[in-house]
């Protein structure tokens, strides 16, 4: 009989199998990191392209400053209105969606476990093998068996209006915390190179911090935020210096 020493040095196969196999995935993290990422980089290109404009027409740091906080107050809630409509739009179909597979479970149980059976079969189980594994998740969980399966809803992606509209509101303001910060500490004849430059920078970052978290590569991710960064704020301050006054 084996002692406790030798389960202390050789684990049972199924914990070191464990072990072995777990996995990392990041698509739990797609629903908060779009709604993030796309307030923060919105934030910094919005109010930095805003300032970056008005100061090249020449107005007065007071003036540079009070359209920032404009700006970051306003786009804010723009985010947030614009996301929870966006997202509950979704949340609404989603909803729609499983009250109708609730009934249809309820009127045709046989028809609906045929319909789970097919799928499965589509996916390579032979027919006998796709029954049975319909009828063990029919018995478990029928509705979440045919959310995941045949409407292709998921906890990890279901929609969550509030949760993005909060994070967007959020990230925005971050973002803008930039180019707000660049008015006060900036020379007041070079905040247009100033903001700019800052705010490209922290674009960089932000590209290639969003494309770590999502797995992908941080040299694409970083110049991608910075070459549309760079192109708004860019026409931003030309608008600013041709018609200003």
């Amino acid at each position: 009989m084996p002692s406790r020493s030798d389960h202390a040095s050789h684990p049972p196969s199924w914990w070191a199998y464990s072990l072995r196999h777990r996995e990392w995935h990041r698509s739990h993290r797609v629903g908060w990191l779009r709604a993030v990422v796309l307030g923060a980089n919105d934030g910094t290109i919005s109010v930095a392209s805003l300032v970056a404009g008005i100061a090249a027409s020449g107005a007065g740091r007071p003036d540079i400053l009070l359209a920032g906080i404009a700006a970051t107050v306003a786009g804010a809630l723009s985010m947030a209105a614009g996301e929870y409509v966006s997202v509950q739009s979704q949340a609404d179909t989603e909803q729609a969606d499983l009250a109708r597979e609730r009934q249809e479970l309820a009127g045709d149980p046989a028809g609906e476990l045929a319909e789970l059976t097919e799928i499965y079969q589509q996916r390579g189980l032979d027919h006998d093998l796709a029954l049975r594994v319909a009828e063990q998740l029919t018995l478990r969980d029928a509705l979440g068996a045919h959310a995941r399966d045949e409407l292709g809803l998921s906890e990890t992606l279901r929609a969550r209006p509030i949760q993005a509209a909060i994070a967007s509101a959020v990230s925005f303001s971050v973002g803008s915390i930039v180019p707000i910060l660049t008015i006060l500490v900036s020379p007041a004849e070079r905040i247009t190179q100033v903001t700019i430059a800052t705010a490209l920078v922290v674009l960089l970052a932000l590209g290639g911090l969003s494309a770590y978290a999502g797995g992908a590569s941080l040299t694409r991710g970083a110049l991608r935020m910075f070459v549309w960064g760079a192109l708004a704020m860019g026409l931003t301050a030309l608008v600013g210096h041709l018609f200003g006054t």
